[in-house]
C-alpha cells in the first residue's frame, strides 16, 4: 500500500475516534463515577464502606477494578506476542483486530448488567475484564499498520493525527452521553442509574460503527500459509528478539518507556476514582473536568508533535516526563489539602502531556525498529508487551498500597509512580540516536 496517501492515513487515524470511547467514557468518566456510585454504602450515622465482596474475598471498591485490569493485562502480555506472529505470517492482522474490536465493544454493553444489587458485581467485573482485553489486543495490530502507511518522518503528524482524533470523538460520545443522562433520559422516564447503563450500550455501537471505516479502507494482501501457523508465530517472536537485543537504541527506550508507563497508564485509569473517592468531587464537576482535559490533550499532542519537530523526540519525551514528575507531587499534596482547584490544576497539565507522551512514545519507536515490511506486527507486540506488562506492575503496586494502607492509600499509592517517571526520565537520557534528532521535513 502506499505510504503517506491522506486517505489511507485518515482511515488509520479512524480507528483512534472509534475506540478511544472506551478509555473515556469507560475507563476515565462515566463508570468510574457510576461504579463509585453502586458499589460505596454510606450507613444512617455517615460512615462510608467502600468494600466489595467478590469470591467470598473483601476488597475496596477501587482495588478489585484495579486488579482486574492487571490481569487483563497480564494475559494480553502473554498472548500478543503469538497471534501477532500468527497475524505477520497469514497476512490478517485486520481480522484479529476486528476480533478484538467486537469483543471489547462487547465488554463495554456488557457493563450495562452491573447494577446496586451486590450479585451483579460479578457480571460487571467480567465485562470491564472482557472489554479492557479487547481494546489492549485490538491495539497491537492497530499500531503494527502506522510503518506500513507512513514513511519515518511523517510518522510523528499521523500519531499525533490518530490520537486528536481519538480525543476529538471520544469528548463527542462523552458529551453525548452527559445531555442523554441530564436532559434526554429524564423526559423519557429513565432515572440516571438505567440511562447511564443505556450508554454503555451507546459506547459499543459507536466503536464497532465508526470502527467499519478502518477495517473498509485498510488493505493488506494476504500471504500464502505453507507450514504450521503456532510455529511460525513462535518464529517470527524469536527473529524479533534477536533483532532488538542488536539494537541498543530499542533497548535503552524500552526499558525507559517500561518503567514510564507503569506512571502514564496508571494515572490515566484512576484519575477519576481518585476524584470520586478521595476528593470526592460529585459527578456533575468532575466529568466536566474530565471533557476538559480530552480538549486539553488534543492541543498537547499536536503542541508536542511540533515540539519534536523543532527539538527532536528525546527532548520532547523528557519534557513530558518532567511535568509528569510535578503532577505526581501535586497530587500527593492534592489529596493531603483535600483541593477540589488543585485538582482542576492538576487535571489541565494531565491533558497537556497526556497525549504528548503516548503519541511521541509511538512515533519514537516506529523510527527505532529496523526497516522491515514482513513482522511490524511482532515488533510492535514487544512495545505493546512492554506497555502492558508495566500496567500489570503499575496497576498491582498501585492496588496492594492502597488496600494496605488504610489512611492513605491512594494518596500514598501516587508517590510508587512518581519513583516510575523518574526512573523513566533518568534512563532516556540515556538515548543517543540521530533518527531521533529534529527534522526539516516540510508540513
Amino acid at each position: 500500500m502506499k505510504k503517506n496517501n491522506k486517505r489511507t492515513l485518515t482511515a488509520w487515524a479512524m480507528y483512534d475516534w472509534a475506540n478511544s470511547v472506551y478509555p473515556l467514557v469507560i475507563s476515565s468518566a462515566i463508570f468510574p463515577v457510576y461504579y463509585i456510585a453502586v458499589t460505596t454504602k454510606k450507613n444512617s450515622l455517615g460512615i462510608i464502606n467502600d468494600t466489595v465482596e467478590l469470591f467470598g474475598m473483601s476488597f475496596k471498591n477501587t482495588v478489585i477494578v484495579n486488579y482486574t485490569l492487571a490481569l487483563s493485562f497480564l494475559i494480553i502480555c502473554i498472548t500478543s506476542p503469538l497471534l501477532s506472529g500468527i497475524a505477520d505470517s497469514r497476512g490478517n492482522k485486520k481480522k484479529f483486530m476486528r476480533f478484538f474490536c467486537y469483543m471489547g465493544a462487547a465488554g463495554c454493553a456488557g457493563l450495562f448488567f452491573l447494577t446496586k444489587e451486590p450479585d451483579t458485581l460479578p457480571y460487571g467485573i467480567l465485562a470491564i475484564f472482557v472489554a479492557s482485553l479487547g481494546f489492549w489486543s485490538s491495539l497491537v495490530f492497530y499500531n503494527s499498520f502506522l510503518p506500513e502507511l507512513a514513511t519515518p518522518e511523517q510518522m510523528d503528524r499521523a500519531s499525533a493525527k490518530g490520537f486528536s482524533y481519538g480525543y476529538l470523538g471520544c469528548s463527542l460520545m462523552l458529551i453525548i452521553c452527559l445531555i442523554f443522562i441530564k436532559s434526554i433520559a429524564p423526559a423519557l422516564g429513565f432515572d440516571v442509574g438505567f440511562a447511564t447503563r443505556l450508554c454503555f450500550i451507546g459506547v459499543a455501537i459507536w466503536w464497532i460503527g465508526f470502527a467499519q471505516l478502518f477495517f473498509f479502507r485498510i488493505k493488506e494482501e494476504p500471504k500464502i500459509n505453507t507450514g504450521e501457523s503456532v510455529l511460525k508465530g513462535f518464529l517470527a517472536l524469536r527473529k524479533v528478539w534477536e533483532e532488538i537485543k542488536q539494537h541498543k537504541s530499542i533497548k535503552i527506550f524500552l526499558t525507559s518507556f517500561w518503567f514510564y508507563s507503569m506512571g502514564v497508564q496508571t494515572v490515566m485509569l484512576i484519575a477519576a476514582y481518585f476524584g470520586a473517592k478521595l476528593l470526592n468531587i460529585p459527578a456533575e464537576k468532575l466529568l466536566p473536568i474530565i471533557l476538559i482535559i480530552q480538549f486539553v490533550g488534543i492541543a498537547g499532542s499536536l503542541f508536542f508533535s511540533w515540539v519534536s519537530k523543532k527539538l527532536g523526540n528525546k527532548t520532547s519525551l523528557s519534557i513530558t516526563l518532567a511535568t509528569w514528575i510535578l503532577v505526581c507531587i501535586g497530587a500527593w499534596f492534592d489529596a493531603e489539602y483535600k483541593s477540589v482547584m488543585g485538582f482542576n490544576v492538576l487535571a489541565f497539565f494531565v491533558g497537556g502531556v497526556m497525549g504528548g507522551v503516548q503519541s511521541l512514545s509511538r512515533s519514537t519507536y516506529s523510527k527505532l525498529i529496523p526497516n522491515t515490511t514482513n513482522d511490524t506486527a511482532s515488533f510492535f507486540s514487544f512495545f505493546d508487551i512492554t506497555e502492558k506488562f508495566s500496567m500489570v506492575i503499575g496497576l498491582s503496586i498501585f492496588a496492594y498500597i492502597e488496600q494496605h494502607s488504610p489512611e492513605k492509600g491512594m494518596q500514598n499509592s501516587v508517590l510508587a509512580l512518581l519513583v516510575f517517571f523518574a526512573i523513566g526520565l533518568i534512563l532516556l537520557t540515556r538515548l543517543k540516536d540521530d533518527r531521533l534528532n529534529p527534522t526539516s521535513e516540510p508540513g
